[in-house]
């Protein structure tokens, strides 16, 4: 039995208008429902939790997605908050020991091989998984005020993505540790390499990318499309 949690209390402020990005439309259908139906196409997973803002007048009131149950709890005002809020409230029927799978709300372009290729070797490793990619571009460090500084070195640096995958125990108690020491984890592994842990890395495909900005959404939906999951405008 795997489940998934996904954050989705965020209002997207980065991106800028009133509706919070996960909910905008996306080739005829809200963003987030692209992400839940991407980590829900595994036969693994049973089922997910989302983590949602305190009265939130956006979601749609799903209780199902592809024949599995979709449960939904309150999230927080971090990232960190909305995933471990979910993870409390999971069913108990999902032990300490279960893998649990963390997905971006606006991630809407997870492929099905990388999400099978993720739980085999996140399964089969001591600590578990998340989807990354390789560094490819220059990496520059600005000064204070915006200049090239130096160019920093790339070997041996990942994009991290998502889905993570971790057991639900294990990541309950790495988050916990992070936010009584006051740190606020970015992801799940960061929790988790906190307490000297080292979670593997499984590439990913670049195109699994993050909805952030408009031209992000415009690039999602022509992923979508070349993949046969939105009409062609």
């Amino acid at each position: 039995m795997t489940w998934a949690v996904v954050p989705a209390a965020g209002q997207g402020r980065r991106f800028g208008g009133e509706t919070p990005k996960q909910y905008l439309t996306l080739a005829g259908r809200p963003l987030i429902e692209h992400s839940l139906l991407a980590v829900l196409s595994h036969d693994d997973v049973d089922g997910v939790m989302v983590a949602v803002a305190a009265d939130d007048p956006w979601w749609p009131g799903w209780r199902e997605l592809g024949g599995k149950p979709v449960l939904t709890c309150v999230g927080g005002g971090e990232r960190a908050d909305s995933v471990l809020a979910g993870l409390q409230a999971l069913p108990a029927s999902v032990s300490e020991d279960q893998w649990v799978l963390v997905h971006d709300a606006a991630r809407p372009c997870l492929h099905a091989d990388d999400l099978a290729r993720l739980l085999a070797i996140g399964q089969a490793h001591p600590v578990g998984a998340l989807l990354a990619a390789p560094v490819r571009d220059t990496l520059k460090r600005a000064d204070a005020t915006g200049h090239s500084q130096s160019t920093e070195p790339r070997d041996g640096l990942w994009r991290a993505l998502t889905p993570q995958l971790f057991r639900r125990g294990g990541l309950t108690r790495a988050l916990l540790a992070a936010l009584h020491a006051g740190i606020k984890a970015t992801d799940e592994a960061m929790a988790l390499e906190r307490l000297g842990l080292r979670p593997c890395l499984v590439e990913g495909r670049e195109d699994n990318l993050k909805v952030t900005t408009p031209a992000d959404l415009a690039l999602a939906e022509f992923i979508l499309s070349r993949a046969g999951k939105a009409p062609v405008t």
